[in-house]
């Protein structure tokens, strides 16, 4: 059988924790820079919005609890063969939109786009999310930028893709 990703491991550790707690894991990833390996996991609340229907955000404390329950849990179980350093973190305002419920999510909301090659002499698009949706090979996201021009973008053609903060 093949060895469980890292994350998957996490995900399965953290999850009646994170449920129980108002928490939802936004995304995790096990990543090696430099001569060091790091464990990221990224937490956000369950409920996104307070009883006015103002955002509300993670917080230190919140980090803070999460990482030490994945602490214990990740030396109980011990699955990671290296030397590791744990990093629990809100996924931020700018937050990066990496999996398909990321992008359903924030439907109607401002993003920016940076392709991997350009399209129509762009590379960087910013604009409102207006479709994610799935293809015949791929997942079509639409975004309309500031000019009115709706981009049809295949998700595997872009690199990276944020929400924009607008101040």
């Amino acid at each position: 059988m093949a060895k469980k990703k890292i994350t998957d491991i996490v995900s399965e550790l953290a999850s009646d924790f994170l449920r129980e707690n108002g928490y939802e894991l936004y995304n995790a990833e096990f990543v090696k820079e430099g001569r060091d390996w790091f464990l990221r996991v990224f937490i956000d609340l369950a409920e996104g919005t307070g009883e006015d229907g103002e955002p509300v955000y993670v917080g230190t404390e919140d980090c803070e609890k999460v990482s030490r329950f994945l602490s214990e849990k990740l030396d109980q179980e011990d699955p990671i063969e290296q030397n590791y350093l744990l990093e629990v973190s809100s996924p931020g305002m700018d937050r990066a939109l990496v999996k398909p419920e990321h992008y359903e999510r924030y439907i109607g909301q401002e993003i920016e786009v940076k392709l991997y090659k350009a399209m129509d002499g762009q590379k960087n698009i910013t604009g409102v999310l207006k479709d994610f949706k799935s293809g015949e090979d791929d997942y079509l996201v639409t975004v309309s930028d500031q000019d009115g021009r709706n981009w049809s973008l295949n998700l595997a053609d872009i690199a990276k893709s944020n929400l924009a903060v607008i101040f």
